[in-house]
């Protein structure tokens, strides 16, 4: 009789998981909050604007899908390097930071269907006419931070790389000649260009393959992501995601 106990255990424990997991949803519901777990510090994404107010392109896409799962958004905010394991300890029910749906995340926890695409672009100054391409970095100059892949990649093209500190140092160097060319997030130019349209940089090429990001999610939810999909579905299809993307970044940033 003891496999038949053993059997029976098994059988409730994963009866109950099974409850718990489409208990999800309706817990959100019945709380009426979805916990949304962000940085607060990465612009456009997420950030304090000159108000203090938390802000950004991800603030408001997440306080549309909590208004059409039919409850109010709460943001909980949070280091990078920690903000996913929140998920594990309960903090939150999603976090919507950029958060790139990769194989090895995947593993562990559930995304959303992608709502954000960015591509390696290659920015040069608007009067450069000997780079159309990645491969016409070679022998030129690349202002890169060195640990990033966005270096080796210049650094494969032939580029002779000049050491920077962000972003807007990198363009800064193309602006002033100081470098011919940086390879960066096409999402960071766009941001960029929205503040400043007049800065004599542009696009030149960008990477075939884009990388996505979605909203991710402790894993065995699938009411939970389903009832996300459906939300980010009707922000695109009514218009919203439009107006969020104009708004943030002057381009449509889903493809």
């Amino acid at each position: 009789m003891n496999w038949l106990k053993t059997l029976l255990a098994a059988f409730v424990l994963q009866a109950a998981a099974f409850s718990f997991a489409h208990a999800e949803l309706a817990d959100v519901k019945a709380a009426g909050v979805l916990r949304i777990g962000t940085e607060g510090t990465y612009a456009p994404f997420t950030f304090h604007d000159g108000s203090g107010d938390l802000v950004g392109f991800d603030v408001e896409l997440g306080r549309e899908v909590a208004k059409r799962l039919g409850v109010e958004a709460e943001f909980l905010e949070g280091r990078w390097d920690g903000l996913i394991a929140g998920l594990d300890a309960n903090r939150y029910d999603a976090v919507i930071n950029q958060v790139g749906i990769t194989e090895e995340r995947k593993a562990k926890y559930d995304f959303s269907d992608p709502y954000i695409a960015s591509k390696a672009a290659l920015i040069v100054r608007e009067d450069n006419d000997e780079i159309g391409s990645f491969a016409d970095l070679n022998g030129k100059k690349s202002a890169q931070s060195l640990t990033s892949n966005y270096a080796k990649m210049a650094e494969e093209a032939g580029a002779e790389l000049v050491a920077t500190e962000g972003f807007d140092q990198a363009v800064q160097l193309v602006v002033n000649r100081r470098a011919d060319a940086t390879i960066n997030d096409s999402l960071s130019f766009y941001d960029f260009k929205k503040q400043r349209p007049n800065a004599p940089v542009e696009i030149a090429a960008t990477e075939d393959e884009a990388s996505y990001s979605g909203i991710i999610v402790r894993k065995g939810q699938p009411e939970l992501v389903a009832a996300i999909n459906k939300a980010l579905e009707e922000i695109k299809a009514d218009g919203t995601y439009q107006r969020l993307s104009e708004k943030y970044f002057g381009v449509d940033v889903s493809q």
